[in-house]
C-alpha cells in the first residue's frame, strides 16, 4: 500500500491504474478506522480492481461549537489496517493543500439536506459534500462506498452525482453493529463506561418501533417519536437532539406510515453526538 498526501501526486496514480483499465473503488472516510469501515473496504476489494480509501477528518462539515479538535485520529493504526487489508492506495491530503489560502468554493444539495442532521447542524452537508466533490475530481472513482448508518449522507451523495452526472456508482454498504446493537463509530470512543453502556437504547428504541410497525400494526409515527424520545431521554447520560419518521426517498417528514419508512435519530452525550436508523420496508 503507498501512502499519498498531496493531491499532484494521487492524480498521477490515479493517471497510471486508468492507463491499465482498472477500475478504482474509493472509500472516504475520517479515520480511526472501525470495523464499518472495514466493511466498506472489503466492498471496494470485493468489486474493483483497485481500492483507495481516503483519511481526512475535513474541517468545513464540523461546525464552531462541535468536535473537530477532539475527533479521535490514529493514522498509524488505521494505515495498518488497511495495508492488511489490501487497500493499494492509502490517501490523506493536508488541510493546507486540501484547502489553500483563499479557497472559497462550496457545492450545496438543497431540499435533501434540510431535515434530520441537516437541521440540526448548518453548513454540515455543505461542507460534506464540497469535500466529496473535490474527492471525486481528484479520484475519478468507478464506485464509492458509504455507510448507511448516515442514511442521510448516502442520499444526498447519491443527489449529488446525480445531479452534477458524475459516471460513479454510489453503492450503500449496512450498518455494521457492536455485539450489544450500538452502531459502529469512531465517536464510540469518547464515550465513558456510563454512556457507553445506556447508549445501547438508541438501537433496542428502534428495534421496539419496528415491532410495534411490524406486529401491532402502529402507524402512528407521532406515537412512536415520543416512545423513542422517552426511552432515550430515560437514560442519565443521553439526550435526543431529534427523532424523525421520513420517507427514505425524499427525507420529508410523514405523518402516517404506508409502504416504507425511514427512522432517524440523533442523541447528544457529554462529549459527542451519535446518530443511528433503521429503513422498514412493509
Amino acid at each position: 500500500m503507498e501512502i499519498i498526501k498531496k493531491i499532484s501526486e494521487m492524480r498521477e496514480k490515479i493517471r497510471l491504474e486508468k492507463s491499465r483499465a482498472k477500475s478504482i473503488g474509493f472509500v472516504p472516510t475520517m479515520g480511526f478506522l472501525h470495523a464499518g469501515h472495514l466493511s466498506l473496504v472489503q466492498s471496494a476489494e470485493d468489486n474493483d480492481d483497485c481500492t483507495i480509501v481516503s483519511i481526512f477528518v475535513n474541517p468545513t462539515q464540523f461546525g464552531p461549537d462541535e468536535d473537530y479538535e477532539s475527533y479521535p485520529r490514529d493514522l498509524k493504526l488505521d494505515a495498518q489496517k488497511l495495508e492488511e487489508k489490501g487497500v493499494d492506495y492509502l490517501f490523506a491530503p493536508e488541510v493546507e493543500d486540501f484547502y489553500p489560502r483563499g479557497y472559497n468554493t462550496f457545492v450545496e444539495v438543497e431540499k435533501l439536506t434540510e431535515n434530520l442532521c441537516g437541521s440540526a447542524r448548518p453548513g454540515h452537508f455543505r461542507g460534506v459534500t464540497t469535500v466529496l466533490t473535490k474527492f471525486f475530481n481528484i479520484i475519478q472513482p468507478d464506485r464509492a462506498y458509504f455507510g448507511k448508518k448516515d442514511f442521510q449522507q448516502l442520499v444526498v451523495v447519491k443527489r449529488l452525482v446525480d445531479d452534477l452526472n458524475y459516471l460513479i456508482e454510489i453503492v450503500g454498504v449496512d450498518i455494521v453493529r457492536e455485539n450489544d446493537g450500538l452502531a459502529k463509530s469512531s465517536r464510540n470512543k469518547l464515550l465513558s463506561p456510563k454512556t457507553r453502556a445506556e447508549a445501547v437504547v438508541l438501537n433496542q428504541s428502534l428495534k421496539e418501533a419496528e415491532k410495534l410497525i411490524r406486529e401491532e400494526g402502529i402507524k402512528d409515527t407521532d406515537y412512536l417519536k415520543q416512545l423513542i424520545t422517552d426511552n432515550i431521554n430515560s437514560k442519565q447520560s443521553l439526550e435526543v437532539d431529534y427523532v424523525a419518521l421520513v420517507d427514505p426517498d425524499t427525507l420529508e417528514d410523514i405523518q402516517e406510515i404506508r409502504d416504507k419508512v425511514l427512522i432517524a435519530l440523533a442523541v447528544f452525550t457529554e462529549k459527542t453526538r451519535l446518530i443511528d436508523n433503521r429503513l422498514i420496508e412493509l
